[in-house]
């Protein structure tokens, strides 16, 4: 009974909290699970409770600062403080800052369906038109973006791969930056860029010269060699994929064994049957090893789970066009944790999203005209997320990052 009344104590004092604070309560979650659209957030368990209840926050509060709880009734003298586990810190329970489970920083999984995006951009690269200044771009290309929200990118008539720190106002040259050519030091209209966590290197597209090169600080290594490559994409077991603009398909690779590769899309020839693509730009690998592929000459994106011999299209796929049920040249595709599909439509200047069977996408952002607007866009063809679910586009005319910061 004693346990009860402690646990309905502690519930009744984290809901008051929670209305006040904007919190949410994670149930039936394990200790750090997920609970929430912002990845640095986990759920922590209440003290004094024998389930899995517990409230969504920050994962990773200074250990130093956190104060024990009262051992007796697990309370907590410090105010808008709530008493959870949190094993990392101390083996005793502490009391949590609940300012740190405001739905601002951990918003809620249910809320990730109905993702929105503020439509007037920040621009986060290139914000001095096209050139070749380190705070300028000349058509950029790929884009990665790493866990703090640094940006690296593919510029592509620049020959080089530049790495845009957090909220710097100008670029550093990582690779290529050699004038354009095929020594080891240059690059040649690279299209893309990867980041190899495991090796701390960074892995390139080099389309001009036929090849997919692996840069380690300054050292270089060409890893694939006569292969007209266009995008890039790394799994979570390290198998590099790369799509073939001329052979009509995706190879997968395993890293270190760079022999003939394995087809997973495509490699039946140019066409537009179902085992066929039509010039293969962009793609993606979901967390199943589906391998989601632009396929521009179709004005499609076709998803081939792994092993199928045939794909399924997931957006597009009715002729070029601007209607919603169509795209015009599909180029960057990304795909959230729902599997909606998320396509820069090209020639229609917008990002559009699709959920898998629907017949039509929504516009997400662009959409507003060709032009150099904050809420315009000019050629899309590169997208990403970064840990906040705020949306990267590359806007190759503008010669620009934009950035679309999320709108809860």
């Amino acid at each position: 009974m004693a346990t009860i009344n402690i646990y309905c104590y502690v519930l009744c004092i984290l809901l008051n909290i929670t209305v006040r604070i904007n919190s949410q309560i994670c149930e039936k979650t394990a200790q750090y699970g997920e609970c929430s659209t912002n990845s640095a957030c986990g759920c922590f368990h209440m003290a004094g409770t024998h389930d899995d209840t517990g409230v969504c926050g920050f994962l990773w509060p200074i250990c130093s600062r956190l104060l024990r709880c009262n051992s007796s009734d697990h309370s907590c003298l410090q105010p808008t403080t709530i008493c959870v586990q949190h094993p990392q810190c101390d083996d005793f329970p502490l009391c949590y800052p609940v300012t740190m489970t405001d739905q601002k920083m951990c918003p809620p999984m249910k809320n990730k369906i109905n993702f929105k995006w503020k439509q007037n951009a920040i621009t986060v690269a290139g914000r001095n038109g096209e050139g070749q200044q380190l705070n300028q771009l000349n058509h950029p290309f790929g884009i990665s973006i790493d866990k703090n929200k640094n940006i690296l990118t593919a510029d592509y008539l620049n020959h080089r791969i530049v790495e845009w720190k957090y909220d710097a106002t100008e670029g550093q040259i990582i690779a290529g930056g050699n004038g354009k050519g095929d020594r080891m030091d240059q690059l040649n209209n690279p299209t893309d860029v990867i980041v190899d966590q495991q090796n701390h290197s960074i892995i390139i597209a080099d389309k001009g010269n036929r090849r997919v090169i692996q840069w380690v600080n300054q050292n270089q290594q060409i890893l694939i060699s006569n292969i007209d490559c266009s995008s890039l994409a790394m799994d979570k077991y390290g198998f590099l994929y790369v799509s073939d603009l001329k052979k009509n398909e995706v190879r997968r690779w395993k890293m270190g064994e760079y022999n003939e590769g394995f087809v997973v899309a495509g490699g039946n020839g140019q066409g537009d049957q179902l085992n066929q693509l039509n010039v293969p730009t962009s793609i993606f690998v979901d967390e199943d090893q589906s391998v989601f592929v632009s396929d521009t000459g179709n004005a499609r994106v076709m998803k081939w789970r792994k092993d199928a011999k045939e794909g399924i299209v997931v957006a597009g796929g009715n002729g070029e066009g601007g209607n919603l049920s169509q795209l015009r040249s599909p180029q960057g595709v990304i795909v959230d944790d729902l599997g909606q599909v998320y396509v820069a439509d090209y020639m229609n200047d917008r990002i559009v999203r699709w959920c898998e069977g629907k017949e039509e996408g929504e516009v997400v952002v662009g959409g507003n005209g060709k032009g150099s607007g904050s809420n315009q866009l000019f050629g899309p063809v590169g997208l990403s997320f970064d840990v906040e679910e705020n949306l990267y586009v590359i806007d190759i005319h503008n010669h620009r990052v934009q950035k679309y910061l999320i709108d809860i």
